[in-house]
This record gives structure tokens, sequence and C-alpha cells, in this order.
């Protein structure tokens, strides 16, 4: 008999299918919350979960039983009880890898916008106000040989901060992170406590995952530590940035700009002042959303289920004990 998969994400109809071969798939288009009648009914049975974007809760572990493995399609798992999984022997499986190069673009997308004020003066000429020269008022600040601070060193900030060195001749610092020596040697890079890399840096940017720890890890006293000149870019999530404590730096000019793919509630609420802010460029957190990238990671969700579900070690594992248990 084969085991039962619930499809909640953003699969084609060739990964679909890939997945029948193995199991009994049963799918679930635009789920918007695991509260669905018909997906809470089928939970009892189900062997696997692939999918994005669900809390998923030790009630909601409670009614799968027969639960083995969950695929995420995301390299983030901050909404997965992870502990939780690996008391139960529940198998964690995560996209890393696949959509590195794509997330760094869009970093570093951010840090270009916000220095060289694209958005704001793209609006200011579809308003038609350009009339004249562009002045001092309107102008930007240079990329090119300024200082960039990464918060978080793995993959994606690596890939940013390598963007910078190699592309824009940036001289590299890192926190948050332990030692690099790898990188120190490819890049320059130099490694410094958090409140020394935020006072040196012209440009700041987050990449650390979401944890107890990290959750407003940037807040009113480290935005004070900034140049007034500084660009701060989050491309981390939301919650690890006290927004509040951003908006008030920005509305007070303790820094000069900021670049956002992540923030505290996603969508934003209506009442968020930072998508209005001269300021801000503010995106709908798209770092990973090409076509190339968001189908090379539903395909690595597949592989992984397919390979765990079998037996076999999948390819990106969160939980390395639970397998080990197994």
């Amino acid at each position: 008999m084969k085991k039962r998969v619930l499809a909640y994400g953003r699969l084609n109809d060739t990964q679909l299918a890939q997945l029948a071969e193995h199991f009994e798939v049963q799918t679930f288009s635009d789920l918007a919350s695991a509260d669905d009648p018909d997906f809470r009914a089928a939970l009892p049975g189900a062997h696997g979960l692939i999918g994005a974007s669900l809390t998923v809760t030790p009630e909601l572990l409670d009614a799968a039983p027969e639960l083995e493995t969950i695929a995420t399609i995301s390299v983030g798992y901050d909404n997965y009880p992870v502990d939780e999984l690996t008391r139960r022997g529940i198998l964690l499986c995560n996209t890393p890898d696949v959509l590195t190069e794509t997330t760094a673009d869009t970093g570093f997308l951010l840090v270009m916008a916000a220095a060289r004020r694209a958005v704001e003066l793209a609006e200011w000429v579809k308003r038609g106000d350009w009339q004249a020269g562009v002045g001092p008022e309107h102008f930007g600040s240079d990329v090119h040989g300024k200082t960039l601070g990464m918060i978080g060193f793995g993959r994606i900030g690596a890939a940013i901060a390598r963007r910078g060195a190699l592309g824009f001749g940036m001289r590299v610092l890192y926190s948050n992170a332990s030692s690099k020596p790898a990188l120190e040697a490819e890049l320059g890079a130099e490694h410094r406590e958090l409140d020394a890399l935020l006072a040196e840096s012209d440009f700041v940017c987050v990449t650390v995952p979401l944890t107890v720890e990290t959750e407003h890890l940037i807040g009113e006293r480290e935005f004070a530590l900034m140049k007034p000149s500084a660009i701060f870019v989050n491309i981390a999530r939301g919650k690890v940035v006290h927004e509040a404590a951003l908006i008030e730096a920005l509305e007070m000019g303790r820094i000069r700009a900021a670049g956002l793919d992540v923030f505290e509630q996603e969508p934003l609420s209506p009442e968020s002042p930072l998508p209005h802010m001269t300021n801000v460029v503010a995106l709908p957190h798209i770092g990973s959303a090409t076509h190339e990238t968001r189908t090379a990671m539903a395909q690595r969700a597949v592989d992984n289920l397919i390979l765990a579900l079998n037996g076999e070690r999948p390819i990106s594992l969160v939980n390395e004990s639970a397998w080990r248990a197994s």
C-alpha cells in the first residue's frame, strides 16, 4: 500500500506526477490555513507533507499520527517546531543551496536601489516632475568602494558579500557568524563584533535566520550605532528587526535609507508607513521569486520527500538527530 502525501505547495504537473509514482497524493491548492476542513480531515492518514508558508503546531502534529516527513519548499523553517518534530521522529527537510544566488541578487538589488534612490526617482519621472537637470537634492550614494557589513555570513550572506567585494570593490565586515577563514582569504572579509560592524559599515545587510536569539536583534540601540549615512538592508526575516525602531530611525534621519524584502507582518498592514517613505525600497518578499528558482526549490522538496519516505537520507535535512534516531 502506498504512503500518503498531502501537497499544498506550488508543484508543477511533472513534479506531482513524480510524487504520484511513489505515493498516493492529495493536493490542496491555495491552502490558506491549516484549519482548512478538508486538510484537517486528511491529516490522520498522512505520511508526508510538502509545501510552504504553513505554520505547523504540536496540535496539528497530534492530528497526524502517521506523519514521517515534512518537506518545506523554503530554506527558512521558523514556522516549524523543530524540537517537537525531532522528539516525534519526524524529519524536516528544506531547500538551501538552490535559492542562494537568486536571493543574493535580491539583496544586492536592494543595496543598489536604496543607495541610488532608484524607486523614488523612477516615480519622480513617472509623475512628470523631471523638468530640468538632476540636482544635489536628488543625488544618491556610491556603492563601489564602500564598507558592506554582513550580519550573518552563511550561504546567502557570503554570496551578497561576493557581489560587493568582487563586483564593486567593497570592504566586507561580518558578524553573528563563526570565523570564516576561507571567505576572509577570498574576499578580504574581516570579523567584527556586532557593535563595531554597525559603527563602521556604510551598508548593513541582515541575513541571519530567525531564532529566539535573533528576534529583534536590530532595534533602537543598534540603529543609534549606525552612521547617519548608513543604508540598512533586510532579506532575512521581518522579526529580526524591531520595525517600530527602524521606522523611527528613518524618520529621524538616524540612518539614510532602507531596502526591505521582509517585514514583521506580511503582507504589510495598510497602516504601515514604510512603503510610503521616500527613503525606503519595499519589496513583497521576493527573495527567491523567479520561475527558475521556485521550480528548483519545489524539485528539491520533491526529491527530499521521495528519499525520506522510501527510507533514504534526504538531500537537505534540518533535524539530523531525527534521522540518526530512525
